[in-house]
């Protein structure tokens, strides 16, 4: 019974992967008015009853899509450990906010700020993934927070992310924002001690 059950729970895994990737897809490029679970169901080759099987509602789908990626990008900051340089810390954390997450997740800011049943599932997901990559800045930064305005300065650089992610949304800005990461990776170097 085991042989005949495992394949079946690595079709479901897969099956809910592929939906989780097809809602953050949809939301990135149609919003939230034109995602639907039907839609999620289409792009994602499934049928909407499997999409309903894994998510009873569009709230728990969207939430569920958005923490996914967010755990995707932290494995890939955490991946960062070791001897990546301050430069390449910046960058990756930019990356968070001028993404298909970033895109997503305003997507669903908008909808939860006039939908009362998403606004408290998005707010306390925003706030445990705004906690973790904050802590995570600081690990990868080498950061010491006891040292007055460091704490801030960690800040800043996540808000500026955020703000280059809300630039990102209407035009490429790519040229400006290599200038801007390097100029904050010479702030911290100033506030934190030279580059590890």
């Amino acid at each position: 019974m085991a042989a005949v059950t495992a394949p079946k729970q690595d079709r479901s895994r897969l099956t809910r992967q592929r939906l989780l990737q097809a809602a953050i897809a949809c939301l990135a490029e149609h919003g939230w008015a034109g995602s639907t679970v039907a839609v999620v169901a289409e792009r994602a080759g499934v049928s909407r009853g499997a999409a309903q099987h894994h998510f009873r509602t569009r709230e728990d789908l969207f939430t569920a899509a958005v923490e996914y990626v967010a755990e995707e990008r932290s494995a890939a900051l955490r991946a960062l450990r070791g001897p990546a340089c301050r430069a390449a810390v910046v960058s990756e954390l930019v990356a968070l906010y001028t993404g298909p997450l970033f895109r997503a997740a305003l997507q669903l800011w908008v909808a939860a700020s006039y939908e009362e049943q998403l606004r408290p599932r998005v707010t306390a997901l925003e706030a445990r993934v705004g906690r973790e990559v904050h802590h995570m800045a600081v690990e990868l930064l080498g950061a010491d927070e006891s040292v007055p305005g460091v704490r801030e300065t960690v800040q800043g650089l996540l808000d500026m992310a955020r703000g280059l992610g809300l630039a990102t949304l209407l035009t490429d800005d790519a040229a400006r924002r290599e200038r801007v990461v390097a100029q904050w990776v010479r702030i911290l170097d100033g506030v934190l001690g030279d580059a590890p």
